[in-house]
């Protein structure tokens, strides 16, 4: 199949009339200033498709069901997480796919190509491993070869309620695990990974409260490769009860005491301090940012332009999906930091507009922290392309990644893995995914 387009984002730069010549998974060759030939597919702009760093599938299935106070007390993310609970003690690996499908369909209609599943809902409802340790893993593994979006599938280690080995509590029964359990757990993952086209597996401890020191260590070495991922620093009284734990804020921890490269992805990281931000730049980790779900748990502000002015990595996750939108994503990356600073175009570095800068970071960062480097339209790299509708306008350049992230135009294709799996703005099997979800949805909501 061979794809003509009227400009195309390469790593290069911006380019005109574009043939995209797609070798099974793989682009095979690129021309550019080249007019289409008969039999080609004509579309109007392309772009790689973007890396969604931090997902929880499931949670897909609550989105837009926790917006009533709380109650008494203070509303924020250990409220939000209550409710997450109760969901969590109804779902079967069934459920699990019909949620995980609907999520990687609507990723792929927004722009996202591959997801990095932080997953850690690992157990049957009574706690109890399943007799397949990783038949929860196999339903998010069955879900990205249904929609087509490329996995890099993080199971996650989670052993403990809260700083120094607290005891997990009853709601997190389905988590938890020993180091036994998740290795055992973990060769389950590589199973099941093993016919996924492109399909990568890391590694994730949950957590400083949720992982002692001694687990870190013991989970690093049981992985001495590939991506790991971490939440840290995403609250303020997760900073306090890490200082009362350890003398140190989380970052810091992890910066002194694990061998912290760019390996990593430190998940939110919202409360840093300057010292941190340069540590984590000299890592070389890439820092997870989840504007939409930050926003919605009332999380804060990571300080985005202080990363960028010290030639920092940063990608973008749905993370909770309560809503999935590459664009807005970010969108509210930016507008956050504009709030923060109270001026515009916080984030436009090097000559380049707002749109164009987010975008590039978001893409290398996201591709470095899922073990999917080098992305972009290359030859040789995968073919997953987006395709946004031609502006008609007059706008070219940076301008179409600014009129797309800020403004309007919608995606009109996307191929992944040289497989076109959304067209006219739909995923080609939206109809039967979003009926199944529909089905499990309803059940679970009167349960």
């Amino acid at each position: 199949m061979t794809l003509w387009f009227e400009t195309a984002l390469l790593p290069g730069g911006w380019a005109r009339d574009v043939r995209i010549v797609l070798s099974g998974a793989r682009i095979g060759a690129i021309e550019t200033g080249v007019a289409a030939q008969p039999g080609d597919s004509r579309h109007g702009v392309a772009l790689s498709g973007l890396p969604d760093l931090h997902s929880h599938a499931f949670q897909r299935a609550m989105a837009g069901l926790a917006e009533a106070p709380g109650g008494a007390g203070r509303d924020d993310f250990w409220s939000w997480r209550e409710t997450m609970y109760r969901l969590v003690g109804r779902l079967t690996p069934e459920d699990v796919l019909s949620v995980a499908a609907m999520a990687y369909c609507e990723m792929l209609e927004a722009g996202f190509t591959r997801v990095g599943e932080f997953h850690y809902l690992h157990h049957d409802a009574d706690g109890q491993p399943y007799a397949e340790p990783a038949r929860m893993a196999a339903a998010v593994a069955s879900a990205s070869a249904e929609t087509g979006i490329a996995l890099t599938l993080l199971p996650v280690f989670y052993a403990h309620a809260g700083f120094g080995g607290a005891a997990p509590s009853e709601a997190q029964r389905r988590f938890v695990s020993d180091l036994d359990g998740f290795a055992r757990l973990r060769e389950g993952c590589a199973t099941a990974l093993a016919g996924l086209d492109g399909a990568v597996l890391g590694t994730a401890p949950h957590s400083l409260r949720a992982v002692t020191p001694g687990e870190l260590s013991a989970l690093l070495a049981l992985a001495p490769d590939g991506p790991v991922h971490i939440h840290v620093a995403e609250q303020v009284p997760e900073v306090e009860a890490c200082l009362a734990w350890s003398g140190a804020r989380p970052v810091r921890w992890l910066l002194d005491h694990a061998p912290v490269c760019d390996r990593w992805c430190l998940v939110h990281a919202t409360h840093v301090e300057p010292d941190e931000v340069a540590g984590i730049v000299a890592s070389g980790a890439v820092v997870g940012l989840c504007p939409i779900t930050e926003a919605n748990l009332g999380d804060g502000l990571f300080p985005a332009a202080a990363l960028l002015d010290a030639g920092g990595k940063f990608g973008v996750g749905s993370d909770s999906n309560v809503r999935i939108d590459a664009a807005e994503e970010l969108r509210l990356l930016e507008y956050g930091q504009r709030l923060l600073h109270r001026k515009r175009t916080v984030l436009a570095r090097d000559d380049r507009s707002t749109g164009r800068t987010l975008f590039d970071h978001a893409l290398a960062g996201g591709a470095q922290a899922l073990g999917a480097s080098p992305a972009g339209i290359a030859i040789g790299a995968s073919a997953d392309i987006v395709a946004l509708a031609a502006d008609g306008e007059g706008v070219s350049g940076d301008a179409l990644l600014d009129r797309w992230i800020f403004a309007r135009g919608g995606i009109e294709s996307v191929w992944r893995g040289g497989r076109e799996v959304v067209r006219g703005g739909r995923h080609v099997s939206r109809d039967a995914i979003a009926a199944r979800y529909r089905r499990t949805l309803a059940r679970l909501v009167s349960q």
